[in-house]
């Protein structure tokens, strides 16, 4: 694991020694002779592992391994003392520090002692990504399904995810699993043991965003009484994710494209750029194209955000997927609520096909979970989902495609199938047969359309 290492030593020949050591392994070092230059460079920079000697001219490396607990306590300091008296070195692990090193110590231990703390740190990352991967595993899923739509978005991630560098947007309607998508991106990428940060953009005040995103300097402003790491020093390595990106305000849209292109920015009240290695991962649920149009985005930024861009089908788009997740939702429902519900009736499928899912599958788990919650026998029927089905006019006009005659309704209520294929026919003919004009119309993506065309027996 290369990492990045500041070492702390009044002795500049031993400091330079240690140096070129951890350089020759591969690492990035800085240096620092004092413990107020040290506390620099740590609030300023992005650090991994400090080599911090206990006695150092004016602060101790003991007060410097206090500060360094409040102002980053994960990071990984290892300090180095003299052989006459341990006694500092062993305050100094009750204090936090992970390990100590002897004066005079081989250089062969000094490589073995900071390659074993970054592997123990890199292991840590693991298991807290492990966990969380296992804690989202599907069906929570917004992206479960065997249809085309779903598989396409799945494939779009795997193509995605081998582009560590590449800025992604996420479009699609609320409840699509924008998040999902986002997480997914993360853990597939070289950057999975790395943080994945995540700020939804309208759910901060315009005034607060900024230092969230971007931290800042003590004094900045009246109540920055010491320094604060922003989001993306966080993500370093790793990925940040813009959730609601089109409520960022104008004035601050300048800050992220500068870190989109330079890779970095200053902290509020900061006078020295600081940069960082983040992968932005975005998304809306806004028409950004129209937030230019409208003067509420800027063009340069969508330009930059939009390098590959993945566009989530709302559920009524994959309406094929919702009893395979129905049956997952009520399986995790009866673990959850220690129940025994064995499905759902006839009945309860009907009226889910009708229903349009203005809330797409957050709204189907919910529904689902409610229901689960209320059943009192082992099946889940139509009084319990609380579902209005939509109206199907009475009446549609039929519209055959070229070379086809279709059949007559008869008086009866058309199916809902058969509505949205006179649809798709009336659409078709209207744009000449051309397919991506009538997709677009139509608000679904050219492959789900091409679906609903063989689905439909249409050529």
């Amino acid at each position: 694991m290369k990492a990045s290492i500041l070492v702390v030593e009044d002795n500049e020949d031993l400091c330079q020694t240690i140096a070129d050591v951890m350089k020759r392994e591969g690492h990035f070092v800085k240096t620092a002779a004092t413990g107020e230059e040290a506390i620099t460079k740590i609030e300023k920079s992005l650090i991994d592992l400090v080599l911090l000697d206990i006695k150092l001219p004016k602060k101790s490396g003991l007060e410097v391994l206090a500060r360094v607990r409040e102002i980053q306590p994960e990071l990984l300091v290892i300090m180095i003392t003299a052989l006459t008296d341990a006694r500092p070195a062993v305050e100094a692990l009750k204090s936090g520090a992970y390990d100590y090193l002897l004066k005079p110590f081989e250089l062969d231990e000094l490589k073995l002692v900071v390659a074993k703390a970054l592997e123990t740190h890199r292991l840590k990352l693991e298991v807290a990504r492990l966990k969380e991967q296992q804690r989202r595993r599907a069906p929570e899923s917004g992206l479960y399904g065997e249809s085309a739509a779903i598989q396409e978005v799945l494939n779009l991630i795997k193509i995605i995810a081998g582009t560590p560098r590449t800025s992604v947007l996420i479009e699609g309607e609320s409840g699509t699993g924008k998040e999902l998508v986002a997480d997914a991106v993360h853990a597939a990428s070289s950057r999975a043991d790395k943080p994945v940060i995540k700020i939804n953009c309208a759910a901060i005040p315009e005034n607060l965003l900024e230092s969230e995103l971007f931290g800042y300097e003590k004094g900045a402003f009246t109540d920055a009484k010491g320094t604060k790491r922003g989001l993306f020093e966080l993500a370093h390595g790793g990925s940040i994710f813009l959730d609601e990106i089109s409520s960022m305000k104008m004035s601050l849209q300048p800050k992220l494209l500068r870190v989109l292109e330079s890779s970095s920015f200053r902290r509020i009240g900061g006078t020295s750029d600081i940069t960082v290695d983040v992968r932005i991962i975005a998304a809306t649920n806004q028409n950004l194209e129209q937030c230019v149009r409208d003067g509420n985005f800027r063009e340069d930024l969508l330009y930059r955000l939009k390098v590959m861009v993945i566009q989530l089908p709302a559920l009524r788009e994959h309406k094929e997927d919702i009893l395979p997740m129905t049956k997952l939702f009520i399986e995790q429902n009866n673990r959850e609520f220690n129940k025994s519900i064995k499905g759902i009736s006839a009945e309860a499928v009907a009226i889910m096909g009708r229903y349009a899912w203005p809330g797409n599958v957050r709204e189907l788990k919910n529904v689902l979970e409610r229901a689960v919650i209320l059943c009192r026998s082992d099946e889940i029927t139509p009084e319990l989902l609380h579902l209005e089905p939509i109206e199907i006019p009475a009446a549609v006009p039929h519209v055959a495609a070229p070379g086809k005659t279709l059949p007559p309704s008869g008086g009866d209520l058309e199916s809902l199938q058969e509505v949205e294929k006179q649809h798709i026919l009336r659409m078709l003919e209207k744009h000449h047969n051309n397919k991506s004009k009538t997709a677009k119309l139509l608000n679904i993506s050219r492959s789900t359309l091409r679906e609903k065309l063989k689905e439909y027996g249409i050529d």
